[in-house]
């Protein structure tokens, strides 16, 4: 086995392995896929995605998927920043975990199949509005504690 990227020889977090060259590794979810070189495409064409929710689920703001607006936890659920910065205080009230900034999927395709065009946002619209005294409490123990050591 050489020392350059291209002989790289990557495992996933199940323990199966993944054999070189490759052009680059794509990580999804707990697995590690492989692009050959000039490939468009990752071997597994249904890739794990975001669900781009449209709106805050506290305030009812649309947040559309090019918004840097859209906040999010690792369960997805979704806020606007003025909602987890002086509502949630960076807590979400369903999990308790940290929010980080949603990422926008790209509007055109610069790889076959890879786009807002072909993997839409969704439409489902998810207004759950949270008491702000109820989750103050929740909340308390949790907000000057880093969200990765939550």
């Amino acid at each position: 086995m050489g020392s350059n990227f291209d002989d790289v020889v990557a495992t996933s977090l199940r323990g199966a392995m993944v054999a070189a060259p490759y052009d680059r590794i794509v990580t999804t979810s707990c697995e590690v896929l492989a692009l050959d070189a000039g490939s468009s495409r990752p071997d597994d064409g249904d890739l794990p995605m975001l669900d781009l929710r449209p709106c805050c689920e506290h305030c009812a703001k649309d947040l559309p998927p090019d918004s840097t607006d859209a906040m999010i936890c690792s369960y997805e659920c979704t806020f606007c920043r003025s909602c987890v910065e002086s509502v949630l205080a960076n807590v979400c009230p369903n999990c308790g975990g940290g929010f980080e900034r949603r990422p926008a999927r790209v509007a055109r395709a610069h790889r076959d199949g890879v786009s807002l065009a072909h993997h839409p946002a969704a439409t489902t619209r998810r207004h759950r509005p949270v008491d702000p005294a109820t989750h103050a409490a929740f909340a308390a123990p949790l907000r000057h504690v880093p969200p990765h050591a939550r």
